[in-house]
This record gives structure tokens, sequence and C-alpha cells, in this order.
């Protein structure tokens, strides 16, 4: 399970429902999802591909 840090929460969280996603005309790859406690947004970037 991917971890990433909740801004709102200011933890290292496993993120809950991880989508694999890429930024910068799809040359780096990235993992969204929720944060599990509070529902926040968490994005972490993976590298490139």
């Amino acid at each position: 399970m991917p971890q990433g840090r909740c801004m709102k929460c200011k933890k290292q969280v496993e993120i809950k429902n991880p989508q694999d996603t890429s930024i910068k005309d799809g040359t780096i790859k990235a993992v969204k999802g929720v944060c599990p406690k509070c529902g926040t947004k968490v994005f972490r970037i993976v590298g490139k591909k």
C-alpha cells in the first residue's frame, strides 16, 4: 500500500483508494488518493517512467 503525507493530519499515512496518474506530459509517475483518517486528498510523486 503506497504512503503519502497528509497536509491536514501532518503525518505519513497509507493512501486510501490509490490511483496511478502521471504529471509533466506523462514523464513523471504519481499516486493520488485520500487520507483514511480525515478524507483530505493525498498526492505522492513516485518517480520517472
